[in-house]
């Protein structure tokens, strides 16, 4: 079966962006530069450090970004969210603190009526998380 993995956009700190994520989660990261590809002939000093594609790996977590942007330009929005599902009480709170540096929290720490502990945030590149932990 087909793999989804969350693929986000940036306007020129893709690469600041992706390693606060690998700050935060932990995983192995990697950079292809538009200076890397074919495309580097026609593009100028500053485009060529422009990331084409970043990749943090980490067990089964795959988060994928790139500074290409469509040339309508960015437009972040609130219709997606990245869902971390956390293993344990302590994983959820250590990933909400390090994701909400320079953010908005947009939810506490809570546990729901079904018992599962919750929380989200938009991180400081106006991407959304959810944090969610199902207590047993």
């Amino acid at each position: 079966m087909a793999r989804i993995y969350s693929y986000l956009t940036f306007s020129g700190n893709c690469r600041k962006a992706m390693t606060f994520y690998q700050h935060c989660l932990g995983g192995d990261l990697s950079f292809q530069t538009i200076g890397e590809t074919p495309l580097s002939a026609e593009m100028t000093d500053e485009m060529k450090g422009y990331v084409v594609q970043a990749t943090l790996t980490k067990e089964e977590l795959i988060l994928v970004g790139t500074d290409l942007v469509a040339d309508e330009g960015l437009t972040k929005g609130n219709a997606v969210s990245l869902l971390l599902n956390c293993t344990s009480e302590e994983e959820l709170k250590a990933y909400y603190a390090k994701l909400s540096v320079g953010a908005t929290a947009t939810q506490a720490i809570e546990v729901n009526f079904w018992d599962t502990l919750v929380a989200s945030v938009t991180d400081v590149f106006g991407n959304n998380w959810l944090l969610n932990y199902t207590r047993n």
